[in-house]
């Protein structure tokens, strides 16, 4: 059976603020941030972090947590240059994502 896991780095609409999560339903975690926005609960939503700027995809959890951890303790810089390499127009994927 194949498993799903995803790590995902999200911004706010200004672009500065970064967040990474790591997930099973990548569609599902993008809709529950944007739903929660504003929302003082978590960091995601209190800073409107929903747009997807890069993700990775896993089929073993510990591997998927073990590299949301790695990013989690990088600079902002170290994560710029990781979505850049992938997305260096800082573009939002949400489309990407819900139209598959």
């Amino acid at each position: 059976m194949q498993h799903n896991y995803f790590i995902y780095i999200t911004t706010n609409p200004s672009k500065t603020v970064l967040y990474t999560g790591v997930t099973n339903d990548l569609k599902r975690r993008l809709f529950e941030h944007k739903e929660n926005k504003g929302v003082d609960k978590t960091f995601a939503s209190k800073f409107y972090c929903y747009n997807l700027l890069y993700y990775e995809h896993f089929a073993n959890i510990e591997h998927a947590i073990e590299r949301e951890k790695q990013i989690k303790n990088w600079s902002r810089k170290k994560k710029e240059n990781l979505i850049n390499k992938e997305n260096s127009g800082w573009h939002s994927l949400n489309d990407e994502i819900f139209s598959v």
